[in-house]
C-alpha cells in the first residue's frame, strides 16, 4: 500500500457491552478481555484520515487511553461511539484528549431510549453525559440513533434537542449482520418511518449549515434502504474503507451476515494483510455484494469520493426550497410505487436483510471467500 494513502478505519475495540439493545445481540457474544485487540496491535494499524473507535462498549477498556493515544498518532480525527453511560471515565479521557469526537447513542426520548436500550437510566446518563462535554467547551460531540418502528416519531424532536445544544446529530436504520448478532430486525411500516425521515430531511435542508444539507441527502438514501432499494453510491469498502475486530480480524465491513476476513493484523503486518490474495477475494465479494446496506461507515467515505451526485441533489434542493418547495419522499420511485401498490411490503421484506429463518452468526467464526 502506499505510504501517501491514508484511509477510513473503524476499531470495534471490545464485544462486551452493557446495554441489551432489542435491535442488537452483540452483548449475548461477547468478547473476552485477554482476547481483545492489544496496543502492539493497534500500534501495526495503517495511516488514517477518520478513525471510529466503536464495541460493543468501548469505555468498558480499562485501556481506552492508551488505545486513543496510539491512534492519535496514526490518524487525523477520532470519533468514539458509546452509550455514554460512564459519564466520568468518558470525561477524564476528553479532558486529556480535547479534540476526539464523542457520539452518544440515543435511540428517542426517555421513554423510548430506555425501552430499546434495555440500560435502565440511559437516557438521563447519555444526555448528562453530552450536557458536561458541551459544558466543558468540547465542539465535536452529538448524538446517535438508529431509526425502527418504535422510535421514529422521536426523530424530529430528538433532532431539534440536538440542534438546540449546538450538537451533531447522525442517524441509521436497522440492519442486520454478524455484528449485531441478529438476522430478524426489519422495518415493519415502512410509510410511517420514512415520513419521520422526510420531516428530518426539511429540517436539515432548512438550515444554514451545508454539513447538514449533505446528511439530508443521507437519510434520503435511508428512506431509499428501508425500501430494499440499491444504493444510491458505489461500495467501496476493502478498497479504502476497513474494520478491525477484537480479535484482530481485518474486514470490509460490519454489513456482511457472515463475516468476511482480509486478514489477521495479530498475526500479519498490514502491507502483508492489505495486499494478500485474502484481500482481494474479500473486495470481488464486495463489488458482487447485495446487501445495499446505508450505514455511515460506508455511505460517508463513498459521499466524498463520489461527491458529484449528492452534491448536485444538494443544489437542486435547495433550489427548490427557495421556491418554497419541501422535499418529499415521493420523488423516490420506490415510495410512489409503494403507495400506488406496485411494491409490496413483502417484496420489500423480500428483498431487505432480514431472514427470519437463519440463526445469526456472531463472527468467531469467519466465512471463507471462494471465488
Amino acid at each position: 500500500m502506499s505510504k501517501e494513502k491514508k484511509l477510513n478505519g473503524t476499531v470495534i475495540v471490545t464485544y462486551r457491552c452493557n446495554a441489551h439493545c432489542t435491535m442488537c445481540n452483540r452483548y449475548k457474544a461477547p468478547s473476552r478481555p485477554e482476547e481483545e485487540i492489544s496496543i502492539e496491535t493497534i500500534r501495526k494499524l495503517p495511516p488514517m484520515y477518520f478513525t471510529n473507535i466503536t464495541g460493543g462498549e468501548p469505555f468498558i477498556r480499562d485501556d481506552l487511553e492508551e488505545i486513543v493515544e496510539e491512534l492519535s498518532k496514526l490518524s487525523d480525527r477520532i470519533v468514539i461511539s458509546t452509550n455514554g453511560f460512564f459519564t466520568d471515565r468518558i470525561l477524564k479521557l476528553t479532558e486529556r484528549f480535547p479534540k476526539v469526537g464523542i457520539r452518544i447513542s440515543i435511540e428517542g426520548l426517555e421513554e423510548t431510549n430506555n425501552e430499546i436500550r434495555g440500560l435502565p437510566d440511559g437516557y438521563r446518563r447519555g444526555y448528562e453525559t453530552l450536557k458536561q462535554l458541551r459544558a466543558r467547551g468540547m465542539k465535536d460531540v452529538g448524538f446517535g440513533m438508529t431509526v425502527q418502528d418504535r422510535n421514529a416519531p422521536d426523530l424530529v424532536p430528538l433532532y431539534r434537542l440536538s440542534d438546540e445544544l449546538g450538537m451533531e446529530f447522525a442517524t441509521a436504520s436497522l440492519h442486520n449482520s454478524f455484528y449485531f448478532v441478529e438476522n430478524k430486525n426489519v422495518i415493519h411500516d415502512r410509510p410511517m418511518v420514512a415520513e419521520h425521515f422526510e420531516g428530518l430531511v426539511n429540517e436539515l435542508l432548512n438550515s444554514g449549515s451545508p454539513k447538514k444539507w449533505f446528511r439530508a441527502y443521507f437519510n434520503h438514501g435511508l428512506i431509499n434502504y428501508i425500501y430494499g432499494q440499491n444504493r444510491l453510491l458505489p461500495c467501496d469498502m476493502a478498497f479504502d474503507t476497513f474494520f478491525i475486530d477484537p480479535y484482530g480480524d481485518v474486514m470490509p465491513c460490519n454489513g456482511t451476515k457472515e463475516k468476511k476476513v482480509m486478514g489477521n493484523l495479530n498475526t500479519q503486518s498490514w502491507d502483508e494483510l492489505w495486499n494478500s490474495g485474502q484481500a482481494d477475494k474479500v473486495r470481488e465479494f464486495v463489488r458482487h455484494c447485495d446487501r445495499n446496506c446505508w450505514m455511515i461507515g460506508s455511505v460517508s467515505p463513498a459521499m466524498h469520493k463520489y461527491i458529484l451526485k449528492p452534491a448536485l441533489w444538494v443544489v437542486a434542493h435547495k433550489l427548490k426550497f427557495w421556491k418554497k418547495k419541501k422535499y418529499s419522499m415521493y420523488e423516490l420511485q420506490c415510495c410512489r410505487d409503494y403507495r400506488d401498490g406496485k411494491l409490496t411490503k413483502e417484496m420489500c421484506d423480500q428483498r431487505s436483510t432480514c431472514d427470519m429463518l437463519t440463526e445469526a452468526e456472531d463472527g468467531r467464526i469467519f466465512s471463507a471467500i471462494n471465488m
